[in-house]
C-alpha cells in the first residue's frame, strides 16, 4: 500500500522537499524554510555533524505515487554517545494523518540508527544546533518564527502513539514591548548599571571574531553542566555568523562584561519568516532582490532571541535584566515599527531561565516537545536533567 523511497539523488531530493508543499498546502500558518537551508542541513560539505556521523532521508508514496510523508534520521558520536543507551535523531517529519504512514517512516529510520549503533532515537530534532528545527509544536499553532519547527496538531499522536515520550519541554515566550516591562525588572537593571560592576556594549560586525570568541567562553562555562553540553567552537560560531551576516542587527545583539571578562550575552534577530513567507521556500535571484529590498521596510515587526546566557558566577545578580534594558533604545526609540520579541526556547530543566521570563511579565507563546524512543524499554526511560 505504501512504498519508502531513499532519497540519494536529485529528483528524490526535490522530492523530499515538496512533500511539505503536500501536508501543509491548506494550512495558512506554514510558512516554508528555504530548501538551500534544508538541503544544507544534507550535505556532507556544509554540515560538520557529519565529520563524526551520518544522516540519511526517506519519502513514503501511497499506491497512486502521491507523496504523503517523510523523515530523516542521523546520528553524531560525539553527541550520541553521552546518553545511555547512544541517541540518535529523526526530523523534518511529515506525514499525513496516518499512523500506519507514521510508523513505517518511523520503523525505517529506527533501522537505520540501530544499524549505526544507536539504542533511542530524539525527535522531532536537527542534524545540528538546538536553536533551529527543535521539538514538536504542541501548543501555540501560529506562524512561526525563523528555524522554528511548525507541525499540524496531530502529529502529537503519532509520535505517542507510536511509543515517543516527552524528554523534554521547551517554552517560548512573547513579549509585548508596545507594554512597559514589570517596574521591579526595571529597578534590578537599574540598580545592576549604578554599580559600575558591568559594562555593557552592542555587537559590531568590524570585530566579529572578538565577539565570536566572547560568545565561545561564556556559553562553554554556562552551559558546561547541562547534559547536553557539546563545546562550542570559534570556527562554528564564525560560520553561524556569517551565514545570518544578511540579518544581523547590530544593536539586537548584547555583551555585558565584566572588566574585560566576558559574562553574559544575548543574541536577537529580527523574524525573516515575515518575508521568506512570500518566496515558498525559493530563494531565486528575483526573491534576493526583494529580500534586499523589503528588509529596509517596515513589513519586519517582531524579533526573535535565539539564545541568552549568564556565566554561572554571574546568575541571578541581575544581568539579564540589563542586557534588557539596554535593547529599549534599538527598539522602542529607533525601530518603533518592532512591537513583540519572541523568546525561544526555554526547556524545562532550566528552571533560573523560567524564572527570569515570568519576571519580564512575558506572555505564553508557543511550546515544543523533544520526545525520546527507547529501541528497548527495559533500558529505563528517563526525562532530561535538571540544569542545578
Amino acid at each position: 500500500m505504501f512504498e519508502i523511497v531513499k532519497v540519494e539523488n536529485k529528483k528524490t531530493a526535490r522530492m523530499f522537499l515538496d512533500v511539505a508543499h503536500v501536508i501543509y498546502r491548506d494550512d495558512p500558518n506554514w510558512i516554508c524554510p528555504l530548501d538551500d537551508i534544508i538541503e544544507g542541513i544534507f550535505n556532507p560539505e556544509k554540515n560538520k555533524y557529519f565529520e563524526n556521523g551520518d544522516a540519511y532521508r526517506w519519502i513514503l508514496r501511497d499506491e497512486n505515487n502521491k507523496l504523503i510523508g517523510r523523515i530523516a534520521a542521523f546520528y553524531n558520536k560525539d553527541k550520541a554517545l553521552k546518553y545511555d543507551p547512544p541517541a540518535g535523531g529523526v526530523g523534518f517529519f511529515d506525514c499525513i494523518h496516518s499512523q500506519e504512514a507514521a510508523d513505517l517512516l518511523f520503523d525505517t529510520a529506527k533501522t537505520w540508527l540501530e544499524l549505526h549503533g544507536m539504542g533511542a532515537m530524539d525527535g522531532p530534532i536537527n542534524f545540528g544546533e538546538n536553536d533551529n528545527y527543535w521539538g514538536l509544536l504542541v501548543e501555540g499553532f501560529t506562524p512561526p518564527a525563523f528555524g522554528m519547527n511548525y507541525n499540524p496538531p496531530y502529529y502529537k499522536d503519532l509520535f505517542e502513539s507510536y511509543g515517543f515520550r516527552s524528554f523534554f519541554e521547551q517554552e517560548s515566550k512573547h513579549l509585548d514591548i508596545t507594554k512597559p516591562f514589570p517596574d521591579r525588572f526595571w529597578k534590578i537593571a537599574k540598580w545592576v548599571m549604578s554599580r559600575n560592576s558591568y559594562r555593557f556594549e552592542h555587537f559590531r560586525k568590524s570585530q566579529l571574531k572578538k565577539y565570536a570568541a566572547d560568545i565561545v567562553q561564556i556559553y562553554n562555562e554556562a552551559w558546561v553542566q547541562h547534559e547536553h553540553f557539546s563545546p562550542l567552537t570559534l570556527e562554528k560560531v564564525l560560520k553561524g555568523f556569517n551565514e545570518a551576516k544578511p540579518f544581523i542587527i547590530e544593536d539586537f545583539i548584547w555583551f555585558a562584561y565584566q572588566g574585560d571578562t566576558p559574562v553574559g550575552f544575548l543574541v536577537m534577530l529580527p523574524d525573516m519568516n515575515q518575508l521568506f513567507k512570500l518566496f515558498n521556500g525559493k530563494l531565486t535571484l528575483w526573491n534576493k532582490i526583494r529580500f534586499l529590498l523589503m528588509k529596509r521596510s517596515k513589513r519586519i515587526n517582531r524579533s526573535r532571541i535565539t539564545i541568552l546566557g549568564v556565566t554561572p558566577k554571574h546568575q541571578g545578580k541581575g544581568v539579564e535584566s540589563a542586557i534588557f534594558w539596554h535593547l529599549q533604545d534599538p527598539l522602542i526609540k529607533r525601530r518603533p515599527h518592532y512591537n513583540e520579541i519572541e523568546i525561544s526556547w526555554v526547556g524545562d530543566f532550566n528552571s533560573k531561565m523560567q524564572a527570569t521570563l515570568e519576571a519580564m511579565g512575558a506572555n505564553p507563546g508557543k511550546i515544543h516537545v523533544t520526545y525520546r524512543k527507547l529501541f528497548d524499554e527495559k533500558k529505563g526511560f528517563k526525562k532530561a536533567s535538571k540544569i542545578v
